[in-house]
């Protein structure tokens, strides 16, 4: 069989028939450019496709292949990567008009490298929100990226290019980052799964920064076993990266069949459940049902950790900005320009403020888990909206888009606990994600629920090829 002939073949299956000598990578990675030109004109989510690279990497595995080598867990599987990784040649983009002007990287991101040592092919990079200070997948310099279910919807961001792409077919594994839920929107609001690890497991190093106490990257997939195969093949200390954590590489695909069993599982309530739409809350009931979870708990002062999550993030992005700010402010999304300036003008005392309340309510989640150990929320509290839409009814009450659709996200980003968004929907209807929340370095634990509840039937939904 050609991959041609097989629509959306995922990771998994494309590694093991490259393995086996079944397809050749080149095969696979010419199908994979063909898609993704016939199908990006109308999703953008591509802003560069790195073709000569992908046919040259193919091309290496197939010679892996001939010799009898090992090409490695992910060999001939394409990805693409959010335009703020480091791609040697390319120029980091980072969804901004201002870093047209940069040099070429002049190596790849970690993440990057560590993939395509596991045999996996790059296919280029990916449309994002400016400097990653986005919830909707919107850019003004390089248009909308454009949800594959309904192309007037949004992907949501800043991953927006990471979630259109896979969501669309166009490779099976992207990358992203999440700040305060970059990678869980888009996977919520484009019925992907997208994981959002512990703050320091995977390296950073290579990706441009938009707040580092809060930038976490991750992968987003179709399945639990790639997204498995992706986060796998990325552990690993770097000394590149000064938070990345130094522990052993924890690998979960062996463990995806190990069931749930045993696993104490809440429903986080009060706060995850306020302006929540009944779209958001019956995906939440669905998942809940699957895994006979009715425990509900409160976790004290999330409001609060929402908005001391924003004047870190107003106070270090503003910061790293500062230059630019003052040398092309006019070429900024104006979104982005006066948030990042509002920023500047935050006291100190302010962000002190809230890095202590960050250690207090870090402390209150961790008293949870001593009682459970997994949490299911809301990813977002509504599908995708209309792109250009500003406002959505939440609660009764007019609320912002742009700002609200990290509304669920942002307090677990705050204290780098591990996510894992599972997607929810039903015929007709557009997707919607759940959330999948663990203590710090439980990784293991959020991907044996998200494997159960794939195997339920929750699983992302493939528009028409």
């Amino acid at each position: 069989m050609k991959p041609e002939d097989d629509a959306f073949p995922q990771a998994q299956e494309i590694a093991q028939r490259v393995r086996s000598g079944e397809w050749r990578a080149t095969e696979v990675v010419q199908d994979t450019l063909r898609h993704i030109h016939a199908r990006n004109g109308e999703i953008n989510a591509f802003t560069s496709v790195t073709e000569a690279r992908a046919l040259r990497e193919a091309e290496a595995v197939d010679q892996k292949v001939a010799r009898g080598e090992d090409p490695g867990p992910l060999a001939g599987v394409p990805f693409a990567v959010k335009n703020l990784f480091d791609l040697q040649g390319e120029i980091t983009l980072a969804g901004s008009k201002i870093n047209r002007k940069d040099a070429p990287a002049v190596a790849d991101a970690t993440a990057v490298r560590r993939l395509t040592a596991a045999g996996a092919v790059m296919a280029g990079a990916l449309n994002m929100g400016e400097y990653a200070y986005d919830f909707t997948g919107e850019n003004i310099h390089y248009g909308p990226s454009r949800n594959p279910h309904d192309r007037s919807r949004m992907t949501g961001g800043s991953s927006g290019g990471s979630g259109g792409a896979v969501a669309s077919g166009m490779v099976p594994i992207a990358l992203g980052s999440d700040t305060n839920g970059s990678i869980r929107v888009p996977s919520s609001l484009c019925g992907i799964f997208g994981l959002k690890p512990t703050y320091g497991r995977l390296s950073r190093a290579g990706a441009f920064p938009f707040c580092p106490s809060l930038d976490h990257i991750g992968p987003l997939a179709r399945s639990v076993v790639d997204l498995a195969l992706a986060y796998d093949a990325m552990q690993g200390a770097d000394a590149a990266d000064p938070v990345c954590a130094d522990r052993a590489i924890e690998p979960v695909s062996g463990s995806l069949a190990d069931g749930v069993v045993g696993l104490k599982i809440a429903i986080a309530a009060g706060y995850f459940m306020q302006q929540a739409t009944p779209t958001a809350v019956q995906a939440l009931a669905r998942v809940a049902a699957a895994l006979n979870v009715t425990d509900l708990v409160e976790i004290p002062g999330t409001a609060q950790a929402r908005a001391a999550a924003y004047l870190i993030t107003n106070a270090e992005s503003s910061n790293l900005h500062l230059d630019r700010l003052r040398h092309h402010a006019a070429d900024y999304d104006p979104d982005v320009r006066d948030r990042m300036l509002a920023g500047t003008l935050l006291p100190a005392s302010w962000n002190i403020q809230a890095q202590r309340f960050r250690r207090w309510y870090r402390a209150e989640v961790l008293k949870v888990f001593a009682r459970y150990d997994l949490l299911l929320a809301p990813a977002t509290p509504m599908s995708a909206p209309a792109i250009g839409q500003r406002y959505m009814e939440l609660d009764g009450e007019q609320m912002m888009v742009r700002p609200h659709l990290g509304l669920y996200t942002q307090p677990l980003s705050f204290i780098g606990l591990p996510v894992v968004v599972v997607p929810v929907a039903s015929a007709g209807e557009m997707p919607i994600g759940v959330q999948i929340i663990a203590a710090p370095w439980q990784e293991a634990r959020i991907f044996k629920v998200a494997r159960e509840l794939e195997l339920h039937g929750f699983t992302s939904p493939i528009p028409a090829r």
